[in-house]
This record gives C-alpha cells, structure tokens and sequence, in this order.
C-alpha cells in the first residue's frame, strides 16, 4: 500500500489515520505490523469509520479507547457521559460566577446528594420520572429539595442548550411548594420587654433590628462608611454569611434604608462603643470582634432575652417582621415598605403583611 494513501500515514511499524469528527480534525496512531493484510485491515477500518460518522453512528471510544481526543469527545455522548462527570465539570466550569455561601450550598448538593444518587448514570438515562420517585423519598424539607435540585437544573439546561441533548428531563419537574411561615411580629409592648433585658452593644444591635428592617446577614456587614446620620439613611451594599462578606441577597437588596429615630439612637449610643469610620458597626462585646454569623447572635443575646422578658420564643427575622408590620400599620406606603425591606416590589409585602395595611 502507497504510504501516501489519502488518510493514512504509516511510519514503521505504527500506522496514523486521519479523519474529520464533529468539524474537527483527529489523527490516531495504532501499532500495525509490516504486512499486507495489516495495511488492508487499516484501510478497512478508515473506511467504516468515515461510514459510521456519516450515519451517526460512530464511537470515538470503542475504535481508540485509549486516546485523550476520545475523552474529550465522549463528553458530548450523553448516552456515555455520566452525570457525575458533567457535574463536576459544570461546578467546576462556573464556580467563578457564585457566592462564597452559593458554592458550599452546590459543593453539598452535588456530593451529598446528586452524584451518591444519579451519578453513575449516563446524562441521557435520567428521566422525570426517576427524580420525582427520589424526591419523594427524600427526608429534607422541600425548600432544600429545590435547592438541591439547582445544579443539576443548571446542569442540563446548559448542555440543552448546547445543543448536547435533545431533551431536558428537569423541564417536567416543577419546584415544590414551599410554606411561607406566618409572620409573628412583636407589640410595641413586648419590643420593649426584650430591650429592657439588653444593655451596651447588645440592646443597640436589637434595637436597630426592630427599627431598620435589615436582615441579620445585613446587620452584622453594616460599617459606619455605610451610615449617613445627618440625612437619617444607610446604604445596605452587603451581606455576611457564614463568615464570608458577600453582595446582597438580589439587586433590590443594595437599597438606601431611611432611619427611623429609634434606629438612629441606636446608632448614635453605639459610636460609644465603636465608632472607627471603616470598621463593621456591630461587634460581639464578649471578644470585641465583628459578629461572625447570625447563629451566634441568636445563642448569646435573643434566646436569653426573649427567656427573661417571659416571651414565647420567636426567631430573630421576627425583627423583620415586626418594622414592616409597624410601618404598614401606621399607614406608610407599602411601595415605599418594600423598598426599604429590599423587595423588587410590593407584591411580597401585600402576600405576607396584607392584613396589617389599612384598608381605605
């Protein structure tokens, strides 16, 4: 056989054949001992490969199961590429775009859940049907069902529209609902319970709580640089989680908050505290370090308030609750109520505080 045959190249005792895959040009060498039927064998076998990529029916694995060129392909056979793999490569690919707090959540998801699960099956095998049964079994809440959910949602979407499947088996699963708990906002009464069992640092805290609406993960990223005292606003730009600084929750979240005179006072006492103008306002008076996360402020001031007021416990986001119901009942705007909460818009607030706005 010409060594120049179209295609085939043979050097020696090895042979390399070329051919086109997918618009992209591959050579493969393959040992071939110095004899006829050998270069008629690989002449065969060029030839059944440009038959098979015509009619789709080629696999770059079966024919050089050892070459890297064939991993790389084999990732756009969803029929072979497993979910595990495509996982851990889409985390992989985009943990650039995520939150310090947003990548734990998928690191979790994607290796306590989704690879034990359905990470030895090929992309293509995953059915609704399949995630449905899992999910019903599943014991978590199905808030974190969602969630967990998420990368694997991101996951296929991105290789649909890659136009790597056909079809996304995610699409037929819709999230599910998840309860929103009932707010218990506190009386004028009880705020002042709790303050009364507060001193220092820690009643400022509370107080600016009950009086800014900012969540916890607000509170304890607020620095003085974001405070504007003599036009009675803040700016909340961050949030901290789990330790880390991060941007808000959502755009809306980045928003100019106007202080309410108690929040202010509490600002005001405060400074005597703590008053240096780039540092976090609020620090745990124990260590005289910034609050690491909302945890340790429900352990150490508003679990043991809320006992020596003779309260029923309710959680800290109660705060919350407690400054959007106050301002709603007083008749405020509830387009203004939910840009001060950090809503996008007044929808959230007329769903979860409708029975504290006046009706005209």
């Amino acid at each position: 056989m010409d060594n120049r045959q179209r295609g085939i190249t043979i050097r020696g005792n090895s042979a390399q054949i070329a051919f086109t895959y997918q618009g992209v040009r591959c050579r493969e060498t393959l040992p071939m001992p110095p004899t006829k039927a050998a270069q008629k064998e690989l002449q065969l076998k060029r030839q059944a490969i440009l038959y098979e990529i015509k009619s789709g029916t080629f696999d770059y694995l079966k024919h050089f199961p050892h070459s890297k060129k064939a991993q790389e392909f084999r990732k756009t056979r969803p029929d072979h590429y497993t979910i595990g793999e495509g996982l851990k490569a889409w985390f992989q690919r985009n943990q650039g775009r995520f939150q310090q707090s947003t990548l734990r959540d998928y690191n979790s998801a994607i290796y306590h859940h989704l690879i034990p699960t359905f990470g030895a099956l090929a992309i293509a095998e995953l059915t609704a049907m399949t995630i449905k049964q899992w999910l019903s079994e599943l014991p978590i809440s199905n808030k974190r069902k969602n969630n967990v959910l998420t990368p694997l949602r991101q996951m296929y979407e991105e290789m649909y529209l890659d136009e790597m499947i056909d079809k996304n088996p995610l699409d037929r699963i819709k999230n599910l609902s998840v309860k929103t708990r009932e707010p218990e906002p506190f009386t004028a009464a009880e705020v002042e319970k709790i303050l009364n069992e507060l001193a220092g640092q820690e009643r400022n805290l509370i107080q600016f709580a009950f009086w800014s609406g900012l969540r916890t993960s607000e509170l304890i990223a607020l620095r003085w640089e974001d405070v504007d005292l003599e036009n009675n606003r803040i700016f909340v730009r961050h949030a901290k989680v789990r330790g880390h600084l991060k941007g808000t929750k959502t755009n809306a979240g980045t928003r100019e908050v106007m202080l309410q005179p108690q929040a202010k006072q509490a600002l005001l006492n405060q400074q005597t505290h703590n008053g240096k103008s780039n540092d976090i306002i609020f620090h745990d008076s124990r260590t005289g370090e910034p609050w690491k996360n909302d945890q340790a402020i429900r352990k150490v001031i508003w679990t043991p308030a809320l006992k020596k007021a003779g309260l029923k416990y309710r959680n800290p986001y109660q705060t919350r609750h407690t400054f959007a119901s106050t301002l709603l009942s007083r008749g405020e705007n509830p387009l203004w109520v939910a840009q001060q909460m950090g809503h996008k818009d007044w929808g959230q607030i007329r769903k979860v505080y409708g029975r504290w706005i006046p009706q005209n």
